[in-house]
């Protein structure tokens, strides 16, 4: 059974930075399969914010965290992490990670599609206030 589990969250001043972790449970997750971070903020749709490509580390990113969010990951630790820097009050969110789906049909949808992926981990608040 696979597992994704994230940790890192909290509360943070606007202009502050987190470091997110999701860590698998399984040792070749991250060799074959994309990773990818999403969010919901209250009241809003789930969305994708940040992927990492199992083959070459390509990376992927949301245009609203562009040039502050960085994805980076570390295949013998397991674990995908989500640098946040310059944190904004709209950021505040659940941050989820999640793995790409074995599927052809899946993997032809877009990088950030959220029907993707599967084995959802079970979330990790993210507060940005003053």
């Amino acid at each position: 059974q696979v597992q994704l589990v994230e940790s890192g969250g909290g509360l943070v001043q606007p202009g502050g930075s987190l470091r997110l972790s999701c860590t698998a449970s399984s040792k070749f997750i991250l060799d074959y399969y994309h990773i990818g971070w999403f969010r919901q903020a209250p009241g809003k749709e789930r969305e994708g914010v940040s992927v990492i490509s199992h083959s070459d580390g390509r990376t992927y990113y949301a245009d609203s965290v562009k040039g502050r969010f960085t994805i980076s990951k570390d295949n013998a630790k397991n674990t995908v992490y989500l640098q946040m820097n310059s944190l904004k009050p709209e950021d505040t969110a659940v941050y989820y990670c999640a793995k790409e789906k074995n599927s052809a049909t899946a993997q032809a949808l877009g990088v950030m599609d959220l029907l993707r992926y599967e084995y959802w981990g079970q979330g990790t608040q993210v507060t940005v206030s003053s």
